[in-house]
């Protein structure tokens, strides 16, 4: 039974990469794709696709924090289960 327990050890944080990696990720890149098109069509390089990228950072910053603190609850949670 532990040896089941250590190989299903890396799965969790593995899930918490690919979360913190999405949330950094997939903003930056609508952010590109959204403000390079939008200062394109309105001529007014690079205003729109800064202000773009830095409501992205903020957004970003936002799930990440919510990600890990979900994480954390719940490692939290475990540890009190195993004190029991």
């Amino acid at each position: 039974m532990l040896d089941d327990k250590k190989k299903l050890d890396w799965k969790p944080a593995l899930q918490i990469f690919m979360q913190v990696s999405s949330w950094v990720i997939v903003p930056v890149i609508l952010a590109l794709i959204v403000g390079k098109a939008l200062d394109a069509h309105f001529g007014t390089e690079p205003w729109i696709f800064l202000g773009l990228t830095g409501v992205a950072f903020i957004f970003s910053i936002y799930g990440i924090v919510r990600v890990v603190g979900r994480y954390m609850k719940t490692l939290e949670k475990e540890i009190k289960d195993e004190q029991k």
